[in-house]
């Protein structure tokens, strides 16, 4: 399209997996945006849910009068977030008048006013940058982990050892990069808010969907970067993420639930994929030895135990004894 004679066509997709009433409230927040941005366009892919979810957001989006522009594509199977945010890109891009930007959005999410706008902008001044994500606030005000650096062998280390003097050793191997106030390329940001540019989908295709939840944008964000493609935190651009209400994992409100079996399958899948399987197995025994470690060293001390219930037992159990299923 001619970018000087109109504004960039931007579609948000969203994955509804049985959870109509949040994804609503997300559509909500999203009409502000819609009605700033002549170019804005909604797909809610939906995930077989079974449920009526597919029918009460139909019934949404028409009492926000989006016409055209609001679209809800019933995927007919539960393949995860992949599979949905595959089946909503594709519906956007067969289109004549296909997006020039892709921007992926949880359901569990409030987008503030001018968030998807301020990561357009940021783009289209920077034309080497592949990706972006915003700031991500829990409800209460507070800041959530938004920027990453890539999943290493010494970063499985550095996260389950737990020790100060590894961590301070092994400071630039730490996936958690701190929270800047300024755009900053980092090696990945968070799948709650992940602004795609057209140019990077026709490069590098779709996301992986051998991934069912997890580890998913961090492939994508790595396969951009091997294109030549940058990843930017955008703190400008604020979501309100009521984190884990999808998937249960990591609501801080609840109890700890023990971590599904497609948490590792698709942790398994990214370091064998993306490094091989040497890489994978190592980062495996380090993991286990620096959790073990830690346990030792909880114990010890007494404590609290904040991590899921048998997560050292379920590591050694799906990455040694058998294979995780993938959902």
């Amino acid at each position: 399209m001619d970018m000087q004679n109109s504004d960039p066509i931007v579609e948000v997709v969203i994955v509804n997996t049985r959870t109509a009433d949040m994804t609503i409230d997300c559509l909500k927040t999203l009409d502000v945006e819609m009605r700033s941005m002549p170019g804005l366009r909604v797909t809610v892919s939906d995930n077989a849910s079974g449920d009526g979810s597919e029918e009460k957001i139909r019934a949404a989006m028409e009492s926000l009068n989006w016409g055209t522009r609001g679209t809800v594509v019933q995927v007919g199977r539960n393949g995860g977030f992949s599979v949905g945010n595959n089946a909503g890109i594709r519906n956007a891009l067969a289109r004549t008048d296909s997006p020039d930007y892709v921007f992926l959005l949880n359901p569990d999410t409030l987008v503030e006013p001018g968030a998807i706008k301020t990561l357009i902008d940021f783009m289209e001044a920077n034309p080497k940058v592949g990706l972006t994500g915003s700031r991500m606030m829990y409800p209460n005000g507070t800041m959530q982990m938004s920027s990453f650096r890539f999943h290493t062998i010494w970063s499985e280390l550095e996260n389950s050892i737990r020790l100060g003097f590894v961590s301070k050793l092994l400071k630039d191997k730490q996936v958690v990069i701190p929270l800047p106030d300024q755009p900053v390329q980092v090696d990945w940001v968070g799948g709650a808010s992940f602004m795609i540019r057209r140019a990077v989908i026709d490069q590098i295709g779709l996301l992986d969907e051998t991934y069912f939840v997890y580890y998913e944008e961090t492939d994508y964000c790595l396969r951009a970067k091997r294109a030549g493609w940058t990843s930017w935190y955008v703190p400008q651009s604020v979501i309100v993420h009521l984190e884990g209400q999808t998937t249960g994992v990591s609501d801080p409100t609840k109890k700890k639930k023990r971590r599904p079996p497609y948490w590792f399958a698709s942790r398994r899948h990214y370091f064998v994929a993306n490094h091989g399987w040497l890489t994978a197995l190592t980062a495996d025994v380090l993991w286990v030895f620096g959790f073990a470690t830690f346990r030792v060293r909880q114990f010890i001390q007494r404590k609290p135990d904040v991590d899921p219930p048998h997560f050292l037992w379920d590591f050694v159990k799906y990455n040694f004894l058998k294979a995780p299923r993938r959902a």
